[in-house]
């Protein structure tokens, strides 16, 4: 009798704990969330640097390397909502417990979660950068006579709404933002190649590889593979997003998952491959690391896609920040005991915001930022129906996106 009242009670604590998680605590999202959450999730910062990756990679390697990520990731995505339930009566709702079930308890939380922190929170960290500096791009567009703000006032600008966001409770709730964020996505990246076709191939235009030697080359090739694996990446929070649809033994989740992956990704070929061809074309080799950055004319134009680009991070920050929202306070409740609360939650996410804030403000180099972390943590948990392509890509992309923050780095101080 004692033995049945104790499992009666950690059953509804576990109730409990299910009820209040970001993960778990709503299940009713429909098929076209999944479709924004996953724009959201993958259309990001990432297409900007499309042209950057493009004039690293060469025009034959560069356009491969587009079309067979943009394959493989799809493939890749469907594996991972056919595997969701495929146990019967049991959900993987999170990354690590399906991790779990391949390698083991123990080595599959070492195996995943290690990773998934990485990605999530490097994420965050290069969104904070991202919506910083789109933030400047615009004030000194609308007023070029103003006196010149540093980039990381306009980071802690950008990063007091996420103070305020980042305490909805769970993606049901921040539904309306992704929505818009998809929304933006796709427009910002239309101006993107529009502008840029508009203007016209630039004078004296260059399409060879811009280093001078063999191993500036090579080192360069490197850190455009982990741009294109950072413009492929959000496969880490896609079973949290399929766990907040309904399922049933008759009608499974991944039937409205996979119909909000097909739209997401058809959204995603729009958005990629017109701005990365027709971006390195007018430029060449001498396009920013942000197109929006190379694009300066007509002023309204970029000023408003900056802040498309803006509105978009808002909300592709605060799907990323949900993964590590549910991970921190799964741990804080089932292992260190802490009760479920609103002051848990807020401090937990609070100091969250602001650890991101700060790392973005210590280190603002874009275009390094995506290569390092898309090769050393995105190939691996993105790319993985390939393994030897996803441990190249893990190898190599971060030698070279290291080596672009240490040369950008020469003439920085921290903070200033």
């Amino acid at each position: 009798m004692v033995a049945g009242t104790l499992s009666d009670a950690e059953l509804a604590r576990q109730k409990q704990i299910d009820d209040w998680l970001p993960i778990t605590s709503s299940r009713n999202a429909k098929w076209w969330y999944s479709a924004f959450h996953n724009v959201t999730a993958m259309v990001g910062a990432g297409v900007l640097s499309l042209p950057f990756a493009l004039a690293e990679l060469g025009w034959g390697p560069g356009i491969a390397i587009l079309i067979m990520s943009w394959v493989i990731t799809l493939y890749t995505l469907w594996q991972m909502v056919e595997m969701h339930e495929m146990v019967p009566g049991k959900r993987f709702d999170r990354y690590h417990e399906l991790g779990q079930h391949a390698f083991g308890p123990k080595l599959g939380l070492w195996i995943v979660v290690p990773q998934q922190i990485i990605v999530e929170v490097g994420v965050c960290i290069v969104y904070m950068v991202t919506g910083g500096k789109s933030l400047k791009k615009v004030h000194d567009l609308l007023c070029p006579s103003c006196k010149d703000i540093k980039t990381s006032y306009w980071i802690m600008i950008f990063a007091s709404c996420h103070f305020v966001l980042s305490h909805l409770p769970n993606f049901n709730s921040m539904s309306g933002i992704s929505l818009a964020a998809a929304i933006m996505s796709l427009s910002y990246s239309t101006i993107a190649w529009t502008a840029a076709a508009h203007k016209g191939v630039v004078p004296d235009v260059d399409y060879s590889y811009k280093a001078t030697t063999t191993s500036g080359t090579m080192f360069n090739f490197f850190g455009g593979l982990g741009e294109v694996a950072f413009a492929y990446a959000g496969h880490n929070v896609v079973l949290e997003i399929q766990a907040t649809i309904p399922s049933t033994p008759e009608k499974p989740s991944k039937g409205p998952m996979w119909k909000g992956v097909v739209v997401a990704y058809i959204v995603v070929a729009l958005c990629y491959f017109p701005v990365a061809i027709v971006g390195f074309y007018v430029y060449g080799n001498s396009v920013e690391d942000n197109i929006l950055i190379s694009l300066e004319k007509p002023a309204w134009l970029i000023a408003a896609a900056n802040l498309f680009v803006v509105v978009h991070v808002i909300g592709s920050y605060q799907v990323f920040a949900m993964g590590v929202f549910d991970m921190i306070e799964t741990f804080l409740v089932i292992k260190m005991k802490f009760r479920p609360s609103f002051v848990l939650r807020f401090v937990t996410r609070t100091t969250y915001v602001a650890i991101t804030m700060f790392i973005g403000i210590a280190i603002p180099f874009f275009g390094g930022l995506l290569g390092f972390f898309g090769g050393f943590a995105f190939a691996p948990t993105t790319y993985f129906v390939c393994i030897v392509l996803g441990v190249l890509l893990m190898i190599l992309a971060p030698i070279g996106a290291l080596r672009n923050i240490i040369l950008q780095a020469k003439n920085y101080e921290f903070f200033s």
